[in-house]
């Protein structure tokens, strides 16, 4: 019979070690800081301009780039503060049903903003062909929510000089505007103005104003505008269509 040689197996014991602490001043913590300090340049994080890959004829050609190269913008709040509506200069025609059916013409401009504040500028010269009805004066408005609001208020204060069969009155012209802004940057939208001239006294004239634009080119819009106008001696309304331009 042919022995088989058994071979005993030993299983040695595994020792756990105690981990060295590493402290500040340990060497090992001070190798790894210098190694650090002398990385190499190609080692270094990459330049956000060299990232994109981009010619720099390209980022000089660019502000838009080379402002996010300085810093990430605040995109919202830019947003908020681009103006949703355009200030114009407009013209066109107008029919006043109340004053025999006349028609006659309007002119004026809108919504002018003064540098960066939420005030604007506005100003409008309406009469039919013979003279017989006429109003012109200015606005100024202060807009209660970032210019970039899609619905914004804003309290009203102008003049108004308004002539109607013979009559005149003229005065302080008090009011509010509601501004929906349909679409962004001006592309559309819808405005409604009440006011008041000469507020409380017997001569008291209020003006409903109901405005909807629309652009059909990037400087070009279509406007219809809608006024009532209630007077103590009597009732007139206003229907025109204008033409508009950017400024």
């Amino acid at each position: 019979m042919t022995k088989t040689a058994r071979v005993k197996r030993h299983s040695t014991p595994i020792r756990m070690v105690n981990p060295i602490p590493i402290t500040l001043n340990h060497p090992g913590f001070l190798a790894c800081l210098l190694s650090l300090a002398v990385m190499p340049a190609s080692a270094q994080p990459i330049p956000p301009e060299e990232s994109l890959d981009l010619a720099p004829e390209i980022i000089e050609n660019s502000p838009l780039l080379q402002d996010w190269l300085e810093a990430i913008p605040d995109v919202r709040q830019s947003i908020r503060a681009d103006p949703a509506f355009a200030p114009r200069f407009r013209v066109g025609y107008a029919e006043f049903p109340a004053t025999n059916d006349q028609s006659g013409w309007l002119i004026g401009v809108e919504d002018v903003i003064v540098g960066e504040t939420p005030l604007t500028v506005s100003g409008h010269y309406q009469s039919t062909g013979d003279g017989d009805r006429a109003t012109w004066g200015g606005d100024l408005r202060y807009y209660l929510q970032p210019l970039g609001s899609y619905v914004n208020v804003a309290p009203v204060v102008g003049y108004r000089h308004i002539t109607t069969e013979g009559q005149q009155t003229e005065g302080v012209n008090l009011g509010v505007k509601v501004q929906f802004a349909l679409s962004r940057t001006g592309a559309a939208d819808l405005s409604l103005q009440q006011s008041f001239v000469s507020l409380g006294q017997s001569e008291e004239v209020g003006i409903t104003t109901l405005a909807v634009g629309y652009a059909v080119t990037s400087q070009l819009r279509l406007a219809t505008e809608l006024e009532k106008q209630n007077s103590p001696w009597e009732n007139d309304s206003r229907a025109s269509v204008l033409l508009e331009w950017r400024l």
